[in-house]
């Protein structure tokens, strides 16, 4: 449709070299003052560029990330269920981190990026390595972490709305959440130096994010040493896993006014039974 509009260029490359090298394919060819990176299942609102935009005009913004909604959510259960998980990666942690300066990543379906701070990034982000091998996962997170490293800030616009393709099979969520996991546990060591910059609240959100999976792993395990070993019912550790899920999915329920977030507890179950054990 937009082939002969001479306000767009395409750049098509020879052959699948991944999302990091077509980015930086772009960029270098690339001659305005901000760059709005958007993966290719994903549509974005008529008015995300300019809301993304305005948030940019602060010089010290390195970095805008959208909301994102699951466009397939009605296909099965859990597409139902990603989309809420979407709602909660981006209106809870991404706004909370976003009050304290420092989205920790900006997620790559709808990121708006600073063109003079990226192209001074760029050898970084092509050259990272990951087992002695160029990186082919956690783009968005590691240019996230790259942004935060030079003294940018980076923000979420809740009301940059962007609907992205999510998975709708186990297998593919599961791979998913592996690469991610990957990515989080990785860039992690990588922000570590740029923590005591940042507010006190980003450091402990940090710890919270990579020590909360394996604090819910050690329960479980206890939970089932107890029941192995005693063959009793280990109540108090179902209870307060079940208490905690119960708080936030009415948390959440009433912060979006919509009660079927009160199914997100299903996600519980998800995460111990197959996502804990395949991390």
């Amino acid at each position: 449709a937009y082939a002969d509009d001479e306000r767009f260029n395409f750049t098509i490359l020879a052959k699948n070299v991944g999302k990091r090298k077509a980015q930086i394919a772009a960029i270098t060819q690339s001659s305005g003052d901000l760059i709005l990176n958007v993966d290719s299942d994903t549509t974005i609102a008529p008015d995300v560029v300019s809301k993304l935009a305005h948030e940019m005009r602060d010089p010290a913004v390195g970095a805008a990330m959208g909301q994102l909604k699951a466009s397939n959510r009605g296909d099965t259960w859990l597409t139902r269920l990603i989309d809420m998980e979407y709602w909660l990666a981006c209106n809870e942690e991404r706004a909370a981190q976003a009050r304290f300066g420092a989205v920790m990543c900006c997620c790559g379906p709808c990121a708006m990026y600073r063109r003079s701070a990226m192209l001074s990034l760029l050898d970084q982000y092509e050259t990272q390595l990951y087992r002695g091998k160029p990186s082919d996962f956690g783009e968005d997170r590691h240019l996230t972490i790259l942004m935060l490293s030079a003294g940018f800030r980076t923000e979420y616009v809740p009301s940059a709305v962007a609907a992205t393709v999510v998975p709708d099979t186990m297998g593919v969520y599961l791979r998913q959440q592996l690469r991610w996991a990957r990515s989080t546990f990785r860039d992690t060591l990588l922000a570590l130096h740029v923590l005591p910059g940042l507010d006190r609240y980003l450091t402990l959100d940090v710890i919270g994010l990579n020590a909360g999976p394996l604090l819910l792993a050690l329960s479980v395990l206890t939970g089932i040493g107890q029941f192995a070993l005693t063959a009793t019912v280990p109540w108090w550790t179902i209870l307060v896993i079940g208490s905690m899920t119960l708080i936030r999915c009415s948390v959440a329920a009433y912060r979006a006014r919509q009660l079927r977030f009160l199914g997100f507890s299903l996600h519980t179950l998800v995460n111990i039974f197959l996502i804990i054990p395949l991390k």
